[in-house]
């Protein structure tokens, strides 16, 4: 029979070669066995089709122990049975061996269920590989398409004469269209067309895999940062719970140092620098000594005031005489401004003191305003972290509740 087919073959290649001697012959061949690994409906009705076969073969085993115990029950009880139980026994196990295996040929054989099912299942699958052999022979002019996994031996096939993806691609075709609207339908017309143009120019295929790379690469990176935002969230959270075991021990007595320290971390997010820190302390310390030599001044101002009243008093008491007692009044009056101007001019800052001291006060004013925002931020910092806290809980509360119902 095979030799009688290969015969036919060559005899219709060599009249096909007659009549087309102008026009090379186009030849193809598409893998049967490539096409229903991966068509989804063959594999899902293949996968339960094992499943049915696993508990036959389940069903087979157990039937098998049963005959073994049977026989080992025969063989430790026969010195006790008469000859015709013993033949009793062995006929009831031989009825039990053939039941089995009339029972493995009935699902297993080659007739069996399995068998026919699995014929059942690619009968299908083979009518569309048919007729979406035949659309694209007649749509492209091939003259033979061959399958590879049938009888016939190749002993080499070039892949650039492979249409098993084309068939494939009319396979789905056809399944998505029978579950596709009209303007869904058309959209993937248009798609099927640029899949075509794709296939049968190699630069745009090239092309198109390069643009394939990209987009895994792309959604590889993606995945990868969305990964790291996951990752990130699930700190934030464990840190969160972290914190709020730690306040609700502080309240029984008990902190731990891992609470201080995020909280410390926390609020330390936007405080300044280290430099920062010290040009702050620098001037603090210009800040204090000008306020301590001010004070020093003040404190001077006030001794020679009282010391200007005590001498006023004093002379007011020894003079009796009341003309006298203004003109001694007023001449002590001048003695003692004179005397307070002179203190003062002698412990008064020159000008370039007042100067300095005018840039370390602006100074000193200028670090308290940026303190001023510093303390801003990080109590803004602080609400807004009690209100991102509030936020998940709710949401946290919000899917409990959702879960329960």
């Amino acid at each position: 029979m095979r030799k009688h087919f290969l015969f036919l073959l060559l005899a219709a290649i060599a009249v096909n070669s007659i009549h087309s001697q102008t026009r090379g012959n186009r030849v193809g061949y598409i893998d049967m066995e490539y096409i229903l690994q991966n068509v989804n409906s063959y594999n899902e009705s293949n996968l339960l089709l094992e499943e049915k076969a696993e508990k036959w073969k389940q069903e087979i085993e157990a039937k098998k122990l049963e005959i073994n115990k049977v026989k080992e029950a025969l063989t430790a009880e026969k010195p006790l049975l008469t000859k015709t139980l013993i033949e009793e026994r062995e006929t009831e196990i031989t009825f039990l061996e053939n039941e089995l295996l009339d029972l493995q040929q009935k699902r297993f054989g080659p007739n069996g269920l399995l068998m026919s099912q699995k014929a059942l299942l690619v009968k299908p699958i083979q009518d569309q590989v048919f007729t979406a052999v035949q659309d694209i022979a007649e749509a492209k002019k091939y003259d033979f398409i061959f399958d590879k996994s049938s009888d016939l031996t190749m002993l080499f096939a070039d892949k650039r004469f492979d249409i098993s993806d084309q068939v494939l691609r009319v396979i789905n075709r056809t399944e998505k269209r029978e579950q596709l609207s009209k303007k869904e339908l058309a959209a993937e017309q248009e798609k099927e067309s640029k899949e075509d143009a794709i296939a049968d120019n190699p630069n745009l295929a090239e092309r198109q895999k390069v643009l394939d790379e990209r987009k895994a690469a792309r959604d590889k990176i993606l995945a990868d940062r969305k990964l790291a935002q996951e990752q990130k969230k699930k700190d934030y959270e464990e840190r969160r719970q972290q914190i709020l075991d730690d306040r609700a021990a502080k309240k029984n007595g008990t902190v731990s140092g891992t609470t201080k320290t995020e909280v410390q971390k926390v609020a330390t997010d936007d405080s300044p620098s280290e430099t920062e820190l010290a040009r702050q302390k620098a001037t603090d310390a210009k800040a204090k000594a000008q306020e301590e030599r001010n004070k020093i001044i003040e404190d001077r101002k006030k001794a020679l005031e009282e010391r200007r009243q005590q001498i006023l008093n004093d002379r007011a008491a020894k003079s009796n005489s009341p003309v006298s007692e203004t003109a001694k009044k007023a001449g002590s009056t001048n003695t003692v401004k004179t005397e307070v101007e002179k203190t003062v001019n002698e412990d008064a800052p020159s000008e370039a003191e007042v100067a300095k001291q005018k840039a370390v006060d602006a100074k000193a004013k200028a670090l308290e305003d940026r303190n001023k925002i510093i303390e801003d931020r990080k109590k803004a910092l602080e609400e807004r972290r009690l209100k991102i806290i509030q936020q998940r809980d709710s949401i946290k509360s919000a899917r409990e509740e959702k879960l329960k119902q």
